[in-house]
């Protein structure tokens, strides 16, 4: 199975939003973590974005913000003062999976379906004060639990100090089996592990 296009951008829409199986031969091996889609060259915050899709990409030199709408800008990791994220959609894992099963059933079994949510990733520059850019949710539905969407807080900030490098996320994804997908415990493992959180 291949990832549905919704405009500009590939979704993952389906229940469990991890690659694996359902990678088409020659693309990138990725995997979502949190709000990070990880890939073995960068991360994208929500969705990697394609053609004019909005999007935010950091990589080992810094922050990329992408999209018609907001793209061209850019900042080094030594001008990047803070990262953040608000709007995004939080719910429990039950009402999580109820969710994201309706809007799965909808788009794969009727072609149709709207744009995931968008949420705002907010970076704080030394030069620029505080921009805001626009990414999709990398889920049909966008839905995230609330111990993910902390820990991946957490991450960004340790991303934005340095304590944690972009290089940490992507050495992972490289050392990766391709056709195996972290469970969600594992996966929350992982947010743990980045930001030294013993717990959320």
């Amino acid at each position: 199975m291949t990832f549905p296009t919704v405009g500009n951008l590939r979704v993952i829409a389906f229940v469990s939003p991890h690659d694996s199986e359902n990678r088409t031969a020659g693309e990138t091996p990725m995997t979502m973590v949190g709000l990070f889609w990880i890939t073995e060259e960068c991360v994208y915050l929500g969705a990697e974005p394609t053609g004019t899709a909005p999007g935010v990409r950091l990589t080992e030199g810094g922050v990329e913000v992408l999209g018609q709408e907001q793209g061209g800008r850019s900042w080094g990791w030594d001008e990047v003062r803070g990262l953040d994220v608000r709007d995004v959609a939080v719910r429990s894992e039950r009402r999580r999976l109820a969710s994201m099963a309706f809007d799965s059933f909808v788009v794969l079994f009727t072609g149709d379906g709207e744009l995931p949510p968008q949420f705002t990733v907010c970076v704080e520059t030394e030069g620029d004060g505080t921009v805001e850019a626009s990414v999709l949710a990398a889920v049909t539905g966008g839905i995230h639990t609330p111990d993910e969407y902390e820990l991946s807080r957490t991450l960004l900030a340790r991303l934005a100090d340095g304590t944690t490098t972009v290089g940490e996320l992507v050495g992972w994804r490289r050392e990766e089996p391709e056709d195996v997908a972290p469970t969600r415990e594992q996966r929350l493992a992982l947010l743990r592990e980045w930001t030294a959180a013993a717990s959320v």
